[in-house]
């Protein structure tokens, strides 16, 4: 017959086992977090970037030619049509190209702004400066799911959802 275990060799053992299962679940939430944050964040970097690329133009104006364009033709993802300068030292151009999108119709006047070194002119006002922030409206509705499920962050990432939303919606109906 084998003898029976102490209880107190017994409780050691547990207590044992007790922190060492702590401690690997501590481990592997402290990945999960930390995995999910980096995602989330490059996410947010990645929205922030592809949007900055055109709110560049229509947010930092001083010193930039500002103007209207009269959409004349379309054709092969882009629109063009003569330029008229608004601002002091713009130059009045025949042609001007403007990406075609749900935001550009042929024979409408837009106000824009000519990207520096060429042609091409992005929209400005309230519409353009929403329209070029859409991609971050993607991108917090994107990373709002991984917060969720990630990161357990419900509250945080309704936060973010709301705020894709309503900016995705104000430039849907500011276009």
């Amino acid at each position: 017959m084998i003898p029976a275990m102490p209880a107190s060799a017994a409780a050691a053992r547990a207590r044992q086992a007790s922190s060492a299962s702590s401690a690997s679940s501590a481990l592997l939430t402290f990945g999960r977090v930390a995995a999910m944050g980096t995602v989330t964040a490059l996410i947010l970097i990645a929205g922030v970037w592809a949007s900055w690329g055109t709110a560049q133009h229509v947010l930092l104006t001083k010193g930039r030619e500002q103007g209207t364009v009269r959409v004349a033709r379309c054709g092969g993802g882009v629109c063009s049509g003569p330029y008229s300068p608004v601002s002091a030292g713009s130059q009045a151009r025949e042609r001007v190209v403007i990406e075609d999108s749900v935001a550009v119709a042929k024979g409408r006047t837009y106000s824009v702004v000519v990207k520096p070194g060429g042609d091409e002119v992005v929209r400005s006002g309230p519409a353009g400066v929403l329209y070029a922030w859409v991609p971050l409206g993607g991108a917090l509705l994107l990373a709002s799911v991984v917060v969720a499920g990630g990161l357990r962050r419900t509250r945080v990432a309704w936060g973010m959802a709301g705020a894709g939303v309503v900016l995705l919606t104000a430039a849907f109906f500011a276009v």
